[in-house]
């Protein structure tokens, strides 16, 4: 009988250790380590596997030449890096209630209107509860299998039954290993589900979609060793209180981590957004307080308006909120204003806020902050049609960005004619019929509003 060994695993960095402690040895969190059972393969079956495997020449390798399944949506075929991968493992997370079922319910949807066949094993819902959203959704077809239960064993029983084209498994911190001796969602029980449905999807070739709960701090819930089993991790990211979702590529194995998916949440689900940028901007034109954006989402532009309301103090000490952007940031600038372009806002409340509830956190939205703050502080407006790119530096200068040209390319293409950018940004606009005005100080685009 093979024996088993008890190790301890951190679920922040996935680091084992042979005792619990009280702080992990290798990321240093605390309270974190966790006690795993790991079964013990006997001396045969040790001998065995080593006797089948033998090294091969690289140039020997046989490429895996299976076509990816593609999807109506090409927001999503574009984060997965060109479409389903036959045999991928796929970890989806995000908030409670941002809409991955729905997601993955319209997922299903979509291969099985191209007539394939879906696995969906709910192990959280019910088997009424997911029909009734997909009812309610459009999306109820014949093509998808419901499979409402939580043990591991009958799902895998299933997926080797019905050889589905894709497999769903919703949640994999609800799913149960009988042969484990441990809770669901536990350190042992995480790692042996999430192995052996590995094993699964690549000796059958069928890609298996698992969802997967989120910590307080917005990491998916288990061992960071779950992260690096699978072949692809996205997080779907968005504001419960407004529609936009952006599907986003934290580790992808088929295709590029740069590329993100935006859909918007309705009564009839998740709709692909092919012109974000259209919806980000209002129709109000230039006003006091807002200044618009050419920021990069991984390496896509979008065109998002900052909004900010400067007023009185009530208070000895004044505010600084901040939606959608870094409030550390949003410090920084203040001082920087104070400092080097005469804006006194030490008796004032500043509120910054990422219109649409996008979030931005490049530094190429330090000057549209600054603008924005400046002209709410002033009273004043930037000429109509002007997009602001700028990262600062604390001694007031405008520094330059990344990717100039597609920013630009995306303004133009919106209707913008003048653009507010960092010194030597000019030939990136070549060609495109933008007036640029290159700002080496915070003052000089301070001084634009009017």
């Amino acid at each position: 009988m093979p024996k088993s060994s008890a190790v301890f695993v951190c679920r922040e960095c996935g680091g084992e250790s042979i005792r619990w402690g009280g702080q992990c040895p290798h990321c240093r969190a605390w309270n974190t380590l966790e006690e795993f059972v790991v079964p013990r393969a006997g001396r045969d079956q040790r001998r065995s596997v080593a006797l089948t495997s033998r090294p091969v020449p690289l140039t020997e390798v046989e490429l895996d030449t299976a076509v990816r399944l593609q999807l109506d949506w090409q927001e999503l075929n574009r984060v997965l890096g060109g479409g389903v991968v036959p045999g991928s493992v796929v970890l989806l997370g995000g908030e409670p209630g941002v809409g991955k079922s729905t997601l993955l319910t319209h997922l299903a949807a979509q291969a099985a209107a191209r007539g394939r066949t879906v696995l969906y094993a709910t192990a959280e819902e019910s088997a009424q509860q997911v029909g009734l959203r997909a009812r309610r959704l459009g999306l109820a077809s014949e093509g998808v299998l419901l499979l409402a239960e939580n043990d591991l064993d009958a799902i895998i029983g299933a997926i080797e039954k019905e050889r589905p084209t894709i497999s769903i498994v919703d949640s994999i911190q609800t799913v149960q290993d009988p042969a484990v001796d441990a809770a669901p969602g536990s350190v042992s029980q995480l790692r042996e589900a999430t192995n052996r449905l590995m094993r699964t999807a690549k000796g059958s070739g069928t890609p298996i979609f698992l969802v997967g709960h989120v910590t307080k701090e917005g990491a998916i819930a288990g061992p960071k060793l779950l992260e690096h089993m699978v072949d692809t991790v996205l997080y779907l990211e968005g504001d419960r209180g407004h529609d936009f979702r952006i599907l986003r590529a934290q580790k992808n194995r088929f295709g590029s981590t740069d590329e993100i998916g935006i859909f918007s949440l309705g009564e009839r689900g998740l709709e692909e957004v092919d012109d974000p940028s259209a919806l980000l901007l209002s129709d109000l034109g230039s006003v006091p307080g807002t200044a618009v954006l050419a920021a990069m989402e991984g390496i896509r532009p979008l065109l998002v308006e900052l909004q900010s309301l400067v007023t009185d103090s009530s208070f000895g000490l004044p505010r600084r909120s901040a939606t959608g952007v870094d409030v550390n940031r949003l410090h920084m600038i203040v001082a920087v204003l104070e400092k080097h372009a005469e804006v006194k806002l030490d008796k004032h409340d500043v509120l910054v806020n990422v219109a649409g509830g996008m979030r931005v956190q490049e530094p190429a939205a330090d000057l549209t902050v600054a603008v924005a703050i400046a002209s709410s502080f002033r009273e004043l407006s930037l000429p109509e049609g002007t997009v602001v790119i700028g990262e600062l530096g604390l001694t007031g200068e405008v520094r330059r960005v990344g990717r100039m040209e597609r920013r630009l390319q995306e303004a133009v293409r919106r209707g913008f004619t003048r653009a507010v950018v960092p010194p030597g940004a000019r030939e990136a606009a070549r060609g495109l019929g933008l007036e640029c005005l290159e700002v080496r100080q915070v003052r000089e685009a301070v001084a634009l509003c009017r």
